[in-house]
């Protein structure tokens, strides 16, 4: 798009010509983020429209039980801990941030009185910084009231190092202050595009200051809160057995009018995927179950004919089902830790191996066979929003050409069949968790590796262990004790910034963080790092776009990731269940607004 094509379009927003959602939408599929298309408008003196949902309920409660299926359970219930996905779930039930974003990308405020824009005196036209206006009259599930102190705090909390917060990214490089009892002013360094990120979103869940103050720092994993949480959400915490069950009640005091509808809520967790979606579509015993990662020939085997109780819900998203692998030894240990930055993996560290094990993902097979409507073959790390997606990569499953690159690089077959070279032979630990679809993947993957003379012992790990926030625990992917590991990694909102950092030197994840660095592999690039410090202050659109694909070129090109199939969210939804998703949030973000059709 011209700079003159461009104006026309803000020029057409500010007629009413064009609405601003799909003004945003055509901004975010070129590769702007919502916020900085937000930001366009605002000059223009297009405000942002309240969002509207489709909410029929004229009361709260009454709705009974909301019974959910998460089939990879939580462990926590502190979301500056949440190790994945479900453990952010498990909070989100009761713990809110200022905003969230919708389907379309677009912001929408929860605990903020409203989105901030130039307009609105929320934005700083140098991009230096960004106001929020809090909700007045919000309470803490105890009575307590929610004002900016809490919010100073969560910044305070989560940006100490000591604290070894998941989220530490989000709020380590800015500054926040107390503006008033319910105004915060949030500073960057320098100008900021995608200024969207602290206290937004699946990062930005708020923990109350005047019960987790005391346990700040190295004190942090000793709050009984982290078990127990008292949010602002619309449901208040009745009880938790980690691994297994999460259950709540409606909050009476919720701060929107008629909300929530439901009377209690159930997080299940255990079990499979293919039994939680045979108990919502099927069996009808469920509402909802998250995350179906399961074979598509199944799916539709569930839905198929007229007594289904539930239908599978698949819309897109940035998610990225992908093979690791270590660039640390994980049988060496250095200062009680293995997998340490300090050691370098004896068979990767050769740029040969690495190649041909990517040779050896027959990623057509795993779509045709396994995903179907659900998994898309990808040598993209980055999938969405189409301008960050590189047109440079390539996928390639050739075995005949995996052999050549081994045998060239001096990796000689045994009497065995197993390549060697100078006493060390291409046997790998490939791990991940127990779910049909990655059970099979693993195996499409070994075979074709039996044929180029690499040996793959697999292992597999239940979820809620491999998953686990435990620090005790060897088997999670954090600590990666394997040589090659497979998960997905979920996009969290309609921009690359955070998603990318899992890749930052300064992300390690080691023992002196407990693991919760977000670069699980390892790796480390200087060019990498430039690049990101670039992207993150560039305000020209084109050029950001330019940096983030430089960077998904760097991380599949080495490889030190594979990607394997780009994943649409896909959730089990009963019939007349009405959810409000989003594929750049959590599932449960707008739970407030959930109701079932009477």
């Amino acid at each position: 798009m011209t700079e003159r094509e461009l104006r026309d379009l803000i020029a057409a927003a500010k007629a009413g010509e064009v609405s601003r959602r799909l003004f945003v939408r055509r901004m975010v599929g070129l590769g702007l983020t919502a916020p900085f298309a937000g930001m366009l408008l605002s000059h223009a003196g297009v405000a942002q429209a309240a969002a509207k949902f489709d909410y029929k309920p004229t009361k709260a409660g009454g709705g009974g039980p909301l019974k959910t299926l998460f089939w990879q359970a939580p462990t926590l219930l502190n979301p500056h801990f949440a190790i994945g996905t479900k453990d952010q779930e498990g909070s989100r039930i009761f713990y809110e941030a200022l905003a969230g974003w919708d389907n379309d990308g677009n912001l929408v405020p929860i605990l903020a009185a409203e989105i901030p824009e130039i307009e609105n005196g929320g934005i700083s036209p140098d991009g230096l910084s960004v106001t929020w206006k809090l909700k007045k009259d919000v309470q803490w599930h105890d009575g307590k009231p929610f004002t900016a102190d809490d919010v100073v705090f969560n910044w305070e909390y989560a940006a100490d190092p000591a604290t070894a917060a998941t989220t530490i990214g989000s709020y380590k490089d800015v500054k926040v202050e107390k503006v008033d009892t319910h105004t915060v002013r949030v500073r960057f360094q320098k100008p900021t595009p995608f200024w969207a990120d602290a206290f937004v979103g699946q990062r930005g869940m708020i923990i109350p200051k005047h019960l987790f103050e005391a346990y700040k720092g190295g004190a942090s994993r000793d709050a009984p809160a982290n078990l127990k949480p008292v949010g602002t959400g619309p449901y208040k915490f009745v009880d938790f057995k980690p691994g297994d069950l999460v259950t709540g009640e409606r909050n009476p005091n919720y701060h929107l009018p008629n909300r929530p509808y439901f009377d209690t809520i159930e997080m299940k967790g255990g079990g499979d995927a293919v039994s939680a979606a045979r108990a919502v579509i099927q069996t009808g015993e469920y509402d909802y179950a998250w995350n179906m990662q399961v074979e598509d020939e199944i799916l539709l085997r569930l839905e198929d004919g007229g007594k289904a109780r539930g239908r599978a819900e698949i819309f897109p998203s940035g998610n990225i089902e992908h093979i690791e692998l270590n660039s640390t030894d994980p049988s060496t240990e250095v200062d009680g830790e293995r997998s340490s930055a300090k050691t370098k993996h004896p068979l990767f560290s050769d740029p040969a191996v690495r190649q041909a094990i990517a040779l050896l993902v027959d990623r057509d097979s795993v779509e045709k066979h396994i995903y179907g409507r659900t998994g898309i073959a990808t040598a993209n790390f980055v999938n969405n929003p189409p301008k960050f997606v590189s047109k440079n990569t390539h996928w390639e499953f050739n075995i005949d050409k995996a052999n050549q690159l081994l045998e060239q690089a001096g990796w000689k077959r045994g009497s065995d069949g197993i390549r060697a070279k100078d006493g060390k032979q291409l046997k790998f630990v490939y791990q991940t968790s127990i779910n049909a679809p990655r059970q099979k993947t693993q195996a499409i993957v070994k075979q074709a590796c039996q044929k180029a003379g690499i040996d793959i012992e697999l292992k597999s790990v239940t979820a809620s262990v491999y998953f686990s926030s435990d620090v005790a625990n060897p088997d999670t992917y954090s600590k990666f004790y394997a040589d090659i590991q497979m998960f997905t990694t979920t996009m969290g909102e309609p921009d690359p910034t955070q998603f990318m950092r899992q890749f930052l030197s300064s992300e390690i994840a080691a023992k002196d963080n407990k693991w919760q660095g977000r670069n699980i592999t390892r790796w480390g690039n200087d060019e990498y790092d430039k690049a990101y410090a670039a992207a993150e202050g560039e305000l020209d659109p084109a050029k950001r776009a330019a940096l983030f694909i430089k960077m998904n070129d760097l991380v599949v090109g080495d490889p030190v990731v594979i990607p394997v199939v780009y994943r649409p969210r896909v959730a089990a939804v009963s019939q007349r269940l009405k959810p409000s998703l989003s594929a750049w949030d959590n599932d449960l973000w707008d739970l407030r607004n959930w109701y079932r059709e009477t």
